[in-house]
C-alpha cells in the first residue's frame, strides 16, 4: 500500500491539537467589496504590484491592533502578558500548493496595502526559494523528528518562542505575530474559521473569504454588489466582545475606505 509523505504543516497539526478546552470567540461579517476591488485594481495599475484584497485587509487588522492595545497580549503560565508590536503573520502556499508556511510581516500598522504586497511577497519568495533559514530548521527538525517527539518538542517551542519571543528549534520569537491572516478564498472557500496554533499563542485569526456577487441593499433598494466574509476566530481569555466590536468597527470602516490605509496610523 502506497504511502504519501506528511507534509510539515500536517505533522505540526497533529502534535499541537487535542480535543479543544480553550475559550473561543468567533466572529464573522459580510462586506460590500467594491471600493476594495476598486482600489485594488488602481494600485496594481499605478504600482505594477500583485496588490490584493489580502494585503489591504491585513494593513487594515493592523490598524485595528494598533487603536486596540488590549488585544495585543498571549497567556504564559496562566499569566496575561502585553504584546507590543503590531506584526500579523500571513499563510503562504508553497511546494507547489501541497503545503503551508507563514510570513510575518512586522509593524504592519505603519504599512499601506502596497507595502505590505511588497513585504510579504519577498518574504514568500524566500520560502519558496528554499531560503527562509528559519522554516528550513524547522521543517528539518518536524520532518526528520520521531512522531512522539514531536509534541514535547512544540511544547518547548510555546514557551520560549510563544511566550517569551525567543528564537527556538529553529522558529523566531513571536512565529504568527499579533494576528494571522489567511485567505481562503484563494483555496475555493466562501468562508471558513481557523483554527489556532496552540504553540504560536496568537489572540487574533482572520480568514478572508471568496469574493462573490450577492444582494445587498443600498439606499432602500435592492442591487447586486461583491461581496467578502471576513471571519475571526480569537482567545476569549485576551478578547472579549467589546474588544472584537471596536477590531471589527475599525477592520470594517478601513475596508470600505482603503484610501486611508494610503497614511500610517
Amino acid at each position: 500500500m502506497s504511502r504519501r509523505r506528511t507534509s510539515t504543516r500536517n505533522k505540526i497539526a497533529v502534535a499541537s491539537w487535542r480535543p479543544s478546552s480553550d475559550g473561543r470567540i468567533y466572529t464573522r461579517m459580510e462586506l460590500d467589496a467594491s471600493a476594495v476591488l476598486a482600489y485594488v485594481d488602481r494600485v496594481r495599475s499605478e504600482s505594477g504590484e500583485r496588490v490584493t484584497i489580502t494585503h489591504v485587509v491585513g494593513a487594515a487588522l493592523g490598524r485595528a491592533l494598533h487603536q486596540v492595545p488590549e488585544v495585543r497580549a498571549r497567556i504564559l503560565l496562566g499569566r496575561r502578558l502585553d504584546l507590543d508590536t503590531c506584526d500579523v503573520g500571513f499563510a503562504v502556499d508553497i511546494e507547489g500548493g501541497s503545503d503551508l508556511a507563514p510570513v510575518k510581516v512586522r509593524d504592519i500598522d505603519q504599512l499601506s496595502p502596497l507595502e505590505v504586497a511588497r513585504a510579504l511577497g519577498a518574504g514568500a519568495s524566500q520560502l519558496r526559494a528554499g531560503e527562509d533559514v528559519a522554516y528550513r530548521r524547522t521543517s528539518g527538525i518536524v520532518r526528520w523528528a520521531p512522531s512522539w517527539a514531536v509534541r514535547p518538542a512544540l511544547a518547548v517551542a510555546s514557551i520560549v518562542a510563544g511566550g517569551l519571543g525567543r528564537p527556538v528549534l529553529g522558529q523566531p520569537g513571536f512565529p504568527l505575530g499579533t494576528a494571522f491572516v489567511s485567505n481562503v478564498g484563494s483555496l475555493g472557500l466562501d468562508e471558513a474559521f481557523l483554527a489556532p496554533l496552540p504553540f504560536a499563542r496568537t489572540p487574533v485569526y482572520l480568514a478572508i473569504g471568496a469574493v462573490q456577487d450577492k444582494a445587498v441593499v443600498v439606499d432602500g433598494e435592492v442591487v447586486v454588489r461583491p461581496v467578502v466574509v471576513l471571519v475571526a476566530t480569537a482567545d476569549h481569555r485576551i478578547v472579549d466582545g467589546s474588544h472584537a466590536g471596536q477590531l471589527a468597527a475599525i477592520l470594517r470602516d478601513l475596508v470600505l475606505h482603503p484610501d486611508r490605509l494610503d497614511s500610517s496610523a
